[in-house]
């Protein structure tokens, strides 16, 4: 970050772009299920981040082009939304 920027300042996104999710529950396929219910036929690619020593929690990378802000935040609002899903990043 530059050192003039304001830390409370919004970042600048240049759309359109491929945006990064992290999402993580507890079961990998009921949150396939949800990613594809939240994204339809939308190109998009999933991969696994990461799983707890326990194997409670599994994080998932989703990866998808994105047009707007608004097109941003209703994908993030559909996977947060989710039963399947408890946090998305």
């Amino acid at each position: 970050m530059p050192e003039w920027q304001d830390i409370n300042e919004r970042p600048v996104v240049v759309y359109p772009c491929r945006w990064l999710y992290k999402i993580i529950g507890s079961d990998r396929e009921e949150m396939m299920r949800a990613v594809k219910a939240t994204l339809s036929d939308r190109p998009h690619q999933v991969s696994l981040s990461r799983h707890s020593s326990t194997g409670r929690y599994v994080c998932l990378n989703v990866e998808i082009s994105v047009s707007s802000d608004d097109e941003r935040l209703t994908i993030y609002d559909g996977l947060r939304n989710n039963p399947a899903i408890k946090i998305v990043l």
